[in-house]
């Protein structure tokens, strides 16, 4: 068999590319004739479940479905990597070189689709997405790839096995697939590229069967699944579940009979364990159970396993906590604060979320806030009175890697991240300019600065400052905000799971 091939745009190597076509129709007409035990009902039916990617897109599904963090990032992974390699064929690949269907006459009848293809050959679309979201989903989590590669191999064999591809066409659309999950990782990059620095390990008990751990869970954050999979884990560990208003009592009940305080919860919640812990000297046991859990995802803490392995170890590090004080009080952060348009969305996503949930709440919010008649904050900051859409302050530097949002790959680097949106012009545009500067220290729209002591002076009264998702009037019109250095010992796995 001798494959089409349009050689005019090849003036140079043709002998060898002829010789290549030959061995590849060979070994075509070989897979041919060659008996596939139990392959008849298998292989063409999974060819067809793959047609426009459904049986990826079901598979992303059930990985979602699992609700763990690592599953889901698997499968948007897997997802992302299949649509920028479908792109590619279908804009590029298909019409790059114009190469016929094989002829099927060496084919078993049985063997092939009952609906043949009418695009060109070249390279197999199948095995592109295939190689895609397979190689996606092992990069974001190995264990998950081990289970979703046999079926991309067999979808990629099965092209060859119904005669609709040559296998060169498989192999090419393999390597463009596996190529554009590379690529998808360097926009952004997986849990395992983000580097944590070798911190020593803190002093903090080991709890071989949780015995000693006591762990207050706030019901309203749907965390009954994940206590009683940490339960099993630790069965020694004592829970408490109760709601939202009791969370602050609890923790401190807790405090007064634990080695180790648990925690189960939304960031505001791990917020009032840190101030229980800070204040009694325990370490502190983070489980997430909210929608954001930016702490413990930093932590590298994603569900009960991780955390069930920190606490029988006894692995802990100790961490900053952000500290601020106004003239009714002092509060403390773990992951921002902010003053400006934030707490507005705060505000808007709270109001809605027990409706709606928290995703669509908050972006509800951003939405009611940004297309609002809003003022510019009026705050005095390095001794010059300056108009703000925006002002942040991280506990720790915020990297952002590749298009990725920012994370913090050290949460014990003794800073606070300070940042501003000038209050020029309308917010959407000031701070749509900021997030797409990113990294930038400073641009026409906001700048940044890194310091462990801030003073903020001249805020209106009443004016809202929101920290690790809750929301406080400041009075007083001045704000001071400060890091504790390694304030906290929490458990953290010292290696990485994925």
């Amino acid at each position: 068999m001798s494959p089409d091939l349009d050689l005019t745009a090849l003036p140079t190597g043709r002998k060898a590319l002829r010789k290549f076509l030959d061995v590849d129709g060979r070994v075509f007409e070989a897979a041919a004739a060659w008996h596939w035990p139990g392959a008849e009902r298998v292989l063409p039916r999974l060819s067809r479940s793959a047609n426009h990617g459904v049986l990826w897109f079901a598979t992303a599904a059930a990985m979602a479905a699992i609700r763990t963090p690592r599953a889901r990032r698997a499968a948007v992974r897997g997802l992302a990597s299949l649509s920028v390699a479908s792109l590619t064929i279908n804009t590029i690949g298909k019409r790059s070189v114009r190469r016929a269907r094989p002829v099927l006459d060496p084919v078993p009848l049985v063997r092939q689709l009952k609906r043949q293809p009418i695009t060109t050959s070249f390279p197999s679309g199948h095995a592109a997405s295939a190689a895609a979201f397979a190689t996606g989903v092992a990069l974001e989590s190995p264990a998950w790839g081990a289970v979703v590669a046999p079926v991309a191999f067999s979808v990629a064999a099965s092209r060859v096995y119904t005669g609709v591809h040559f296998p060169s066409d498989v192999l090419a659309g393999a390597a463009l697939g596996v190529g554009a999950a590379f690529l998808v990782r360097r926009l952004v990059p997986t849990r395992a590229q983000i580097r944590r620095p070798a911190r020593p390990r803190a002093q903090a008990p080991a709890l071989p069967e949780g015995e000693g751990l006591v762990v207050v869970a706030n019901r309203a954050s749907g965390t009954a699944d994940r206590v009683r999979a940490l339960h099993a884990a630790l069965p020694m560990a004592e829970t408490v579940e109760c709601a939202p208003e009791e969370v602050r009592d609890e923790l401190e009940k807790a405090a007064a009979r634990a080695r180790v305080l648990g925690v189960c919860g939304g960031d505001g919640t791990v917020n009032a364990a840190a101030e229980v812990a800070l204040r009694h000297g325990l370490p502190l046991a983070v489980l997430p159970g909210g929608t954001l859990n930016h702490f413990a995802y930093d932590l590298h803490v994603e569900d009960e396993r991780d955390l069930a392995r920190a606490i029988r170890h006894g692995e802990a590090v100790r961490v900053d906590a952000g500290r601020f004080v106004t003239s009714d009080g002092e509060g403390l952060f773990l992951n921002t604060l902010s003053l400006g348009v934030y707490p507005e969305l705060v505000r808007e996503r709270e109001r809605w979320s027990h409706r709606i949930g928290g995703w669509p709440a908050g972006l509800l919010g951003t939405l009611k806030v940004l297309r609002a008649d809003q003022h510019p904050l009026e705050v005095e900051l390095g001794g010059e009175r300056r108009p703000l859409w925006l002002l942040f302050v991280g506990n720790g530097v915020y990297h952002r890697m590749g298009l990725a949002p920012g994370r913090r790959t050290d949460l014990a680097d003794g800073l606070l991240d300070v940042r501003v949106v000038h209050g020029s012009r309308r917010p959407a545009l000031r701070l749509l300019a900021a997030a797409v500067a990113g990294p930038l220290t400073r641009s026409p729209a906001h700048a940044a600065v890194q310091v462990n002591r801030l003073r903020l002076k001249g805020i209106a009264p009443g004016t809202p400052l929101a920290y690790d998702g809750e929301v406080v009037p400041v009075s007083g019109g001045e704000v001071t905000v400060e890091n504790l250095p390694e304030a906290l010992t929490v458990y953290r796995p010292l290696e990485p799971t994925i």
